[in-house]
């Protein structure tokens, strides 16, 4: 069993923390894990919050928190990062990691799920926080063809979660953009 990994996210409006499950979803958790302790997250604006539903950033784009192409990109191409398993990986040609729809953990309000949009092995670095039951999204929940691998969970400051998730939007794109600052794994 691998030891508990923690992140910590940073934004503007303040820190929260997320436990990764990293021995059930060990090749989503070693993908963020590589983007985060890279840096890739960081300057990266929220480009998708709604309240009662989630909040959702990770698009390079967003780095310019207008960016029409916000909520469109992912990690560099056919790049390859360590799963938690210890196994070698590599992003396919857009970016995409394999789906591990393995597990069965609801989105229920304060896990992290990956994004993906609804294609094989199309979720790369864009998550979001659920703030609200979504067990539609889950991958076992047959009522919708969603399926959103969850790899976390909100473990401090889950209130400032959904502070993010009421903030004024404008096309779900907050009007102050609330940025992350910094996400590193220890």
């Amino acid at each position: 069993m691998a030891s508990p990994k923690i992140a910590t996210f940073t934004t503007t409006m303040g820190s929260f923390k997320a436990e990764l499950y990293v021995d059930k979803l060990p090749i989503t958790c070693g993908s963020f894990i590589s983007l985060a302790n890279s840096g890739f997250y960081d300057g990266i604006h929220f480009h998708r919050v709604i309240p009662g539903f989630m909040n959702q950033f990770g698009c390079p784009h967003a780095k310019d928190p207008n960016s029409p192409k916000a909520g469109t990109g992912g990690p560099p191409p056919n790049s390859a990062f360590q799963g938690c398993d210890g196994k070698q990986y590599k992003r396919n040609a857009d970016g995409g990691i394999p789906d591990e729809l393995t597990e069965k953990i609801s989105n229920s309000a304060g896990t992290l799920s990956m994004a993906n949009t609804g294609q094989p092995e199309s979720g790369g670095s864009q998550i979001f926080i659920n703030v609200e039951d979504n067990s539609f999204l889950d991958w076992f929940d047959k009522s919708s063809e969603s399926a959103h691998p969850v790899f976390g969970r909100i473990i401090e400051n889950y209130d400032l979660v959904v502070k993010i998730s009421n903030v004024p939007t404008r096309n779900d794109n907050p009007v102050t953009p609330v940025k992350v600052t910094s996400v590193r794994v220890e």
